[in-house]
This record gives C-alpha cells, structure tokens and sequence, in this order.
C-alpha cells in the first residue's frame, strides 16, 4: 500500500534555488514512484515584500541586499545555471535583468490551488522569470500564463484586479515566518521534517523513504 505523503513546498517564483529545489523534489518523487502517494501543496513566501512595483536592476539589488561584487554574481549565476540545466530547467540569464514583487503571482498560485492548477501555474511561473525573463508582477504576464496551464484568465483577471486572497496569502506568510522559516526553498514533510535548500535528488529521495518507514 501506498504511503501519503503531504509536502509543504514554501518558496518564491523569483528564487533560483526554488525551481532547483522543485525540480530536485519531481526526481525523487518518480523514482519513489508508487510506494508513496504524495500531495504537494506550495506555500508562499517573498525574497523582497517591500521590492517597488517596477521592479529594480538585479545587480544592483544583490550588492545591496548581500554585498554581492559584479565577480562573485556571475560565478553564483553560473553555478545555477549548471545545476538547473542538470535537472531539465533553462535558466536564461541574459534576459533576467532585474528582480520584482511576487505577491500577485502568490495570490493567483493561491487560487490555482483551488481549481487543481497549482503545480502546473508555479513551474510556468518559474519558466516565465528565469527562462524568459518576464516579470512575475506583471498581469498581463500573470493572465497568459494562467490561461496557457488551462486556468479561466476571466476569473483570473478579475483576481488580479481585485484584492482576492490577498489576506490569505498574508496569513500564510505571517504562520510560516513565526514557524522559523527565513530563507527558501524550505521543504515541509508531513508538518514535521524540514528539508532546506535546493537539495540533490538523492537527499530528497533518502528523506522521503526514510520518513515513510517511520510514520
């Protein structure tokens, strides 16, 4: 029999460790295959809250908010780029120039949970940030995405348009935050064990059987 798994995956669409970690996370997932029946559930978080609705250069942004030199940004870009392109994903560096609020995209992610589209809007949003280099505030980007992972972008838009979610959204930020949770990916097994980081498939895999064992 199946063992159910629920996974709390707390992230932000504009987090590059993020969709390294999801995409490490699918791994092990298939190669657990049908020995565990797992239920992801993705969970919001924001790197930049306060971050202007226009966005800001990213270079600038990192030096500021990590003390980051032009050296050391490119040779961090460089090892993301390798590690998603081990793992299937495309990031594009060249279009992704600068770095903006998320909280929009959260409140759709919250919604798309509802109609059974999670999963499918928060890797096309990692897509259209990272491989792309769209802005995830944008609504007019928001509203295509919706629509392309076969959400309804009438309900969508009127979403975006309105402050629908908006306190749900906050709440769960508010709940992780007291939870201890400070830095993303941070991966939620069970309510109990948590993984941080974009781990490697294995160390995903290895915590998943161990945890099915013991529970």
């Amino acid at each position: 029999m199946s063992k159910e798994i629920r996974i709390d995956f707390v992230s932000d669409v504009s987090c590059p460790w993020c969709i390294i970690g999801l995409k490490s996370l699918e791994k092990a997932i298939d190669q657990i295959g049908d020995d565990a029946k797992v239920q992801l559930h993705f969970q919001p978080f924001e790197l930049n809250p306060k971050m202007v609705p226009e966005g800001q250069d990213i270079t600038e942004h990192l030096a500021e908010k990590y003390g980051a030199t032009q050296e050391q940004t490119t040779k961090n870009r460089e090892m993301i780029r390798a590690r998603g392109a081990e793992l299937g994903f495309e990031f594009n560096m060249a279009t992704r120039s600068r770095i903006y609020n998320t909280f929009d995209a959260h409140r759709l992610l919250h919604w798309a949970e509802t109609q059974g589209h999670q999963h499918a809007l928060k890797v096309a949003l990692f897509e259209l940030y990272f491989s792309k280099g769209e802005s995830p505030a944008s609504h007019e980007a928001l509203l295509r995405v919706a629509g392309e992972v076969g959400l309804d972008t009438a309900e969508a838009a009127r979403i975006l348009a309105s402050d629908a979610y908006a306190a749900e959204v906050r709440e769960t930020e508010t709940f992780y935050h007291q939870q201890g949770i400070n830095s993303v990916p941070a991966i939620i097994i069970n309510e109990r064990h948590l993984i941080s980081g974009g781990q490697p498939p294995e160390v995903f895999e290895r915590a998943l059987r161990q945890i099915m064992t013991q529970e």
